[in-house]
């Protein structure tokens, strides 16, 4: 079975532009497209992981650390005001009322 050689990409800026797939990508296709629906999915979720850009990434969870460190600081010394969980569901009611 032979698949067509060019394929649809989207850019991001909804433009498509055509690309072209080598023979060994059309060969890792078809046998991809022999599997079942659920290793269909296995494989797709493989991919777009490995498509994952861990350098663009670096320092977010050594930040996002730091991050709770600060603000659970700024809660034990007082520095922010703890509002009950109560009161703001009152005052989310109340400044956008539930009019069915």
């Amino acid at each position: 079975m032979s698949r067509s050689s060019c394929s649809l990409l989207y850019n991001g800026r909804n433009e498509v532009a055509l690309a072209q797939i080598t023979p060994q990508v059309s060969e890792v296709l078809e046998k991809a497209l022999t599997l079942s629906t659920h290793d269909r999915g296995l494989l797709i979720d493989r991919l777009i992981e490995s498509l994952d850009e861990r350098a663009s990434e670096e320092g977010v969870e050594a930040a996002w650390t730091e991050e709770i460190k600060s603000r659970v600081e700024e809660i034990r010394s007082g520095k922010a005001k703890m509002i009950p969980g109560e009161q703001v569901l009152r005052e989310l009611a109340e400044e956008f009322p539930d009019d069915e």
